[in-house]
C-alpha cells in the first residue's frame, strides 16, 4: 500500500447534501423547508414559545438554591493514597501535604482544599495535613498508627475568636 493509496472505508464519509443550488440538486427552490410559515424563514428563535400561552419553563415552580460561595473539595480516597505509597510516588515517613498529594499526581487540583474519604484500606502509617477527612477515614488511618491534621478546622476555629 501506498500513501496515495489510502482512502477512507467504504461509507465512513458522507458528501454534504447543499441545499438551495437548483432544481437538478433535489433540494432546490424551498431548499427542504417547506413552504412559507416562521420555520422556513431564517433566525427562527421557537425554543419556549408556545404561541402567546405561558411557556412550560415559567409555569412551572422554581426549586433549590445555588449557594455563591460553598466550597468545591477536591476528593481523594485512602485505598488511592495507599496506591501511590505502595507506587513510591508519596513518602509515608514524612507529613503528607495537600501539595504533596497534587504534586504526586493523585488528583489535579486543589480547589478549595482536599478532602480524604474512606474509600479503600490504608495499611501505611501515614501524618495527613489536609483541608478535610470524614470520621471513618480519620478512624482508618488512626487504627493504622497515622494521624489527620485537619487544616480547615484551623482556618474555621481562628475566624470565630
Amino acid at each position: 500500500m501506498k500513501l496515495h493509496e489510502l482512502r477512507d472505508n467504504e461509507g465512513a464519509a458522507k458528501k454534504q447534501k447543499r441545499v438551495a443550488r437548483g432544481p437538478g440538486s433535489g433540494k432546490g427552490k424551498t431548499a427542504g423547508r417547506g413552504i412559507k410559515g416562521q420555520k422556513s424563514r431564517s433566525g427562527v428563535a421557537l425554543g419556549g414559545y408556545e404561541g402567546g400561552q405561558m411557556p412550560l419553563y415559567r409555569r412551572l415552580p422554581k426549586r433549590g438554591f445555588s449557594k455563591p460561595n460553598r466550597k468545591e473539595w477536591a476528593v481523594v480516597n485512602l485505598g488511592l493514597i495507599q496506591k501511590f505509597i505502595d507506587a513510591g510516588k508519596l513518602n509515608a515517613a514524612e507529613t503528607i501535604t495537600e501539595e504533596a498529594i497534587v504534586a504526586a499526581g493523585v488528583t489535579g487540583h486543589k480547589r478549595d482544599g482536599i478532602r480524604v474519604l474512606a474509600k479503600g484500606e490504608i495499611t501505611a502509617k501515614i501524618n495527613l495535613a489536609v483541608s478535610g477527612a470524614s470520621k471513618p477515614a480519620v478512624e482508618a488511618i488512626e487504627k493504622a498508627g497515622g494521624s489527620v491534621t485537619l487544616l480547615a478546622a484551623a482556618k474555621t476555629e481562628a475566624a470565630a475568636e
